[in-house]
């Protein structure tokens, strides 16, 4: 039986998780890829911390990333560094060596995919992200493979389990966005600082690299609308729930009328939709395709093994044709089509809109406020005014049909400048039709 030798770039959580699943695997996973395997050096900067589960003693650890990545015997090169650098150097000499690479580093890809993604192509090698996108869940391949017959025309869900541990708790406990987080952070659920987390960066970071996937389109970051969960209050949540909604942060990319729209930002979405019910740490991902129709993607986006899992199947996959004699196909990776779809503004999408106004309670504001709707061509579905009798400020929540967004944007202005209304106006994007 042929042997592949593998390298491993950092012994974190994930490359732990990677290293233990071989342990307790290994004879399932040779059989699998039909050949030996062997974990032939790991590198870390930390050779003394222990791994639970591991005897560190007995690995090939190395403090050295060159004993891995100019090391000739060794064919496929795990990179669960993280981060940019020196990912991005290590991932380009391991291609530039002619190794196959597998990495789990959405934001490295999510930066310098077009970069990495050209010198695979280049070399003759494989670059897999298999664990990039929603942790276990198989996503990647699905898409590529999968889906191959299909035009996809949408792709949207749940693709950070910090914030929707953070809003599934807030939701059925009727907490606030503040006390929810410290409890995250005492769980390990959430980072010592949360932000790339809370404020939707690791959600856009996967939605880059899912876009690519789905539509053959190129977007670059900057250019993705991205809003984070921190503005979401215990309030809006329970008007949310009283209305038929569940507020969830989504990852949408949607192709229609030549051109594509990719944002990330608080959601509502109705009660009753698949989605609504993930909670938890767990990610969910719906996409549609012109032949397939709908389907969802649901189970744990992170966590040791479940991405470790992920990984371990690019790297079956790369052994198998290693072992077997199958040359790398440039068409495996992600690349734009020969009509790559525009993007379109964040201006110009149309959507339902919730909206909360706080006004002083006095007659004829909620007049006021339908009137600048109605001059900028939005129409109100429903409205919800209570607490009524108090000189304090009170929230006029209104659910409108669907308008454009610069249109919204520019009502709301105009709402604020209202010298009724006390402080700006809450408006969360609504998806998924009438509750």
């Amino acid at each position: 039986m042929n042997a592949v030798r593998i390298g491993l770039l950092g012994l974190g959580t994930v490359g732990a998780g990677v290293a233990k699943i071989l342990e307790s695997h290994r004879a399932m996973l040779e059989e699998r890829a039909g050949c030996r395997l062997t974990l032939a050096a790991i590198a870390d900067t930390d050779l003394t911390r222990p791994r639970e589960g591991l005897d560190i003693g007995r690995l090939p650890l190395t403090g050295d990333a060159g004993r891995v990545l100019d090391d000739p015997s060794i064919q496929i090169v795990i990179e669960l560094v993280g981060g940019l650098e020196p990912a991005r150097t290590f991932v380009l000499r391991a291609l530039r060596a002619g190794k196959h690479v597998v990495t789990a580093n959405k934001a490295l890809l999510a930066h310098h995919g077009a970069e990495l993604y050209e010198e695979a192509r280049t070399r003759g090698v494989t670059l897999a992200f298999e664990a990039a996108v929603a942790g276990g869940i198989p996503l990647i391949r699905a898409v590529r493979d999968g889906l191959a017959a299909n035009r996809i025309l949408s792709a949207f869900g749940i693709v950070n389990g910090t914030c929707n541990y953070i809003l599934s708790k807030m939701t059925n406990e009727g907490l606030d966005f503040s006390v929810v987080l410290k409890e995250a952070q005492a769980q390990g659920y959430a980072e010592a600082d949360p932000t790339f987390d809370i404020e939707g960066l690791d959600s856009a970071h996967k939605l880059q690299i899912l876009t690519m996937l789905a539509f053959r389109t190129f977007v670059d970051l900057k250019d993705i609308h991205t809003e984070g969960i921190t503005r979401v209050t215990a309030q809006d949540i329970a008007y949310a729930r009283e209305l038929g909604y569940r507020i969830k942060l989504l990852a949408i990319a949607k192709a229609s009328d030549g051109a594509v729209e990719v944002r990330v930002h608080p959601t509502m979405i109705p009660a009753g939709s698949p989605l609504a019910a993930v909670s938890g740490v767990f990610n969910a991902v719906f996409m549609t395709g012109d032949n397939v129709g709908d389907l969802m993607f649901y189970g744990r986006g992170a966590g040791q093994l479940p991405t470790a899992s992920a990984v371990w199947s690019d790297a079956l996959e790369i052994a198998r044709r290693i072992a077997h004699g199958i040359p790398t196909v440039a068409l495996e990776l992600p690349f734009v089509g020969g009509a790559p779809l525009p993007l379109r503004p964040v201006d110009d999408i149309r959507c339902c809109y919730y909206l909360r106004v706080m006004a002083q309670d006095q007659p004829g504001v909620l007049s006021k406020v339908a009137g600048i709707l109605g001059d900028n061509d939005i129409s109100i579905a429903s409205v919800l005014q209570k607490e009524r009798g108090t000189a304090q400020a009170v929230p006029v929540v209104m659910m409108t049909h669907e308008a454009r967004e610069r249109d919204m944007r520019r009502a709301l202005g105009a709402i604020d400048r209202l010298p009724v209304v006390a402080t700006a106006t809450t408006m969360i994007r609504v998806e998924g039709g009438p509750a």
